[in-house]
């Protein structure tokens, strides 16, 4: 599973030119699936997310986690993040998750999120979207 994190002061995705998922204050997540991801990459990356201490507190420290700043989650499954550009000027997608376990796992990650009791919108999987956002800090994390 390879996620990019971005704190962003908002964010949204639009599908058909229609927002589906919007948040402000919080991250966005580009959520992608290999082959040998399973459930529990889920539970264990949801949780690092939650907990991670991006935020900066009264002192301007960074010491802040997601729920400490009651901040949302924007959730964009993306199956590029594990393009192979290595050999050529084509990427390929060999290391991709199957599109029918990547759904299952993008959404049991999003329900495994808001089972944690955060705010979370997303993208629609196998869509076009054209996704908007104000990366905050700059602020941006790649988890695996």
């Amino acid at each position: 599973m390879k996620i990019v994190l971005q704190r962003v002061s908002s964010a949204d995705v639009k599908v058909d030119g229609k927002v589906c998922g919007k948040i402000d204050d919080g991250f966005l997540l580009l959520f992608g699936v290999g082959h040998d991801d399973t459930e529990d990459d889920c539970r264990r990356l949801g949780d690092k997310i939650i907990n991670l201490r991006i935020f900066s507190d009264g002192n301007g420290k960074i010491n802040r986690s997601l729920s400490d700043v009651d901040g949302g989650l924007l959730i964009v499954p993306q199956f590029t993040l594990y393009a192979d550009c290595r050999h050529g000027n084509r990427p390929n997608f060999i290391q991709a998750g199957k599109p029918d376990k990547a759904e299952r796992l993008f959404n049991y990650f999003t329900d495994y999120c808001r089972s944690k009791g955060k705010h979370v919108e997303t993208g629609i999987f196998g869509a076009d979207m054209k996704v908007s956002l104000v990366n905050d800090g700059p602020f941006t994390l790649i988890l695996e």
